[in-house]
């Protein structure tokens, strides 16, 4: 029952020069998709403006004025609130690389690693850069404004109502004693709120993005300080708005640290980090939320997820099955179903004490005509004790 069932030297050695030159390509790309937010997006609201313009004047006159006296309409009064909210947005983009210690000015590589006669592919901000920016943004807005309120209920409470009522038994303060980890953790707010509820917790983030985003959130605010910032959906709004016109909305954040709890993001991928010996049998609980489905092969997940824990440990999970590599041609993607990931995790020793379907929003618009529903698996299952 209690077999390992990772492989049998997982130890991680020291990282290469080439691996982290690699990895220092990585960050230095997703600093540059950073500070090119602004002139992508712009350049994205220009091409709208101007298939716009191109429609014949009697056609665009049919479009509903602002006021009397503007002469603009709705729609172009439209295009020049997200150009605001654009503008805005990249004051927080400039905050956020500049307390990761990167250079906000930063668009290219050193000259001395440039190829001349041709462009360097590692100094290329693709779209699909981009995509991952204002993923982000919006991730901002689910965990720490009052507009995400609603999904972070929907998807946080389950968990830290499952926390709350296995260690009702101990006062906050004598939770210190009890590890949880968070693999995926995001721009870590469930982990911050684990913390807020006394237990020692680590979450675990893979993604360059989110870890400059949380670093800001989480390690550049002073004690109880409180920012207001202005987080634009961008095109997002534009494609699927069903208003007349939008506002760029406050999205407030605040931030308080209780002393003597114990928050730590460690970067990198969780196989790696949590594959080796020293992690086995390390945590008493671990969240996986919207996570299990970023995995390549998910049997190394559940083996991980299993050593991780200690004899008696809980695994409380929450969330879809949406493989992320699925259909991609150089990439591996074993996609069980529901029901086959968790007769894999029971065959291995998990008891499963809580089974439900959840349904939930990501990073949701409420003004948008198209919403995705997912209908989530949530699981208490706990490790068998010696």
């Amino acid at each position: 029952m209690f077999n390992n069932f990772l492989s049998p030297d997982p130890a991680s050695p020291v990282p290469s020069s080439s691996e982290i030159e690699a990895e220092e390509r990585v960050f230095n790309k997703s600093v540059r998709a950073f500070n090119k937010y602004a002139t992508h997006s712009l350049a994205a609201i220009a091409k709208k403006r101007k298939d716009y313009n191109s429609a014949r004047t009697n056609l665009r006159n049919l479009v509903p004025k602002t006021d009397l006296d503007s002469g603009i309409d709705v729609f172009e009064k439209r295009l020049e609130d997200v150009e605001s909210c654009i503008k805005r947005n990249q004051e927080v983009v400039r905050s956020m690389v500049v307390a990761m210690g990167a250079d906000p000015d930063s668009l290219d590589l050193p000259q001395g690693r440039r190829v001349a006669g041709r462009p360097n592919q590692d100094s290329v901000v693709m779209d699909g850069d981009m995509d991952k920016v204002r993923s982000t943004l919006r991730q901002f807005v689910r965990d720490w404004s009052a507009e995400g309120a609603a999904e972070r209920h929907d998807t946080y409470s389950p968990i830290m109502e499952t926390l709350e009522r296995i260690y009702s038994h101990l006062p906050i303060s004598e939770r210190g004693g009890i590890t949880v980890l968070v693999p995926g953790a995001g721009l870590g707010r469930l982990a911050f709120d684990i913390v807020r509820q006394g237990f020692t917790t680590q979450g675990n983030e893979f993604s360059f993005y989110m870890l400059i985003a949380s670093n800001f959130v989480l390690n550049s605010l002073d004690e109880d300080s409180q920012l207001v910032y202005n987080l634009s959906m961008g095109a997002f709004i534009l494609k699927h708005s069903k208003m007349l016109s939008i506002s760029c909305g406050q999205f407030r954040f605040r931030i308080s640290h209780r002393a003597g709890f114990q928050r730590l993001m460690v970067a990198g991928d969780f196989l790696e980090v949590y594959g080796g010996y020293k992690e086995r049998g390390a945590w008493d609980v671990l969240v996986s939320c919207y996570f299990i489905d970023t995995a390549k092969n998910i049997f190394e997940y559940l083996g991980v997820i299993w050593n991780a824990l200690k004899p008696g440990g809980i695994w409380i999970n929450h969330g879809p099955l949406l493989y992320h590599f699925e259909g991609m041609k150089n990439e591996m993607s074993i996609e069980l179903n529901l029901e086959e990931v968790k007769a894999v995790a029971k065959n291995m020793g998990f008891i499963f004490e809580e089974e439900r379907m959840i349904p939930s929003t990501y990073t949701s618009n409420e003004n948008s005509m198209l919403k995705y529903i997912y209908n989530c698996a949530f699981w208490v299952a706990r490790k068998p004790a010696l």
